[in-house]
């Protein structure tokens, strides 16, 4: 098995990762939103819709 993120051969001690620091890449992505789970509910939608028009907008 190799690391999702470098593509190196696992340790067993950070499966599935190669290092303590991939792990942490990993985390850091999923903390700073960068990896998501798609939704089609309408309220996520909306919600998703509105949070995009502030960020255009910037703060008032």
């Amino acid at each position: 098995m190799t690391c999702p993120i470098c593509a190196e051969e696992t340790d067993p001690k950070y499966r599935p990762f190669c290092s303590r620091r991939c792990a942490d890449r990993d985390l850091g992505k999923w903390l700073s939103g960068s990896y998501a789970i798609p939704s089609e509910e309408p309220e996520d939608v909306e919600k998703a819709l509105e949070e995009a028009e502030r960020a255009k907008h910037g703060p008032h």
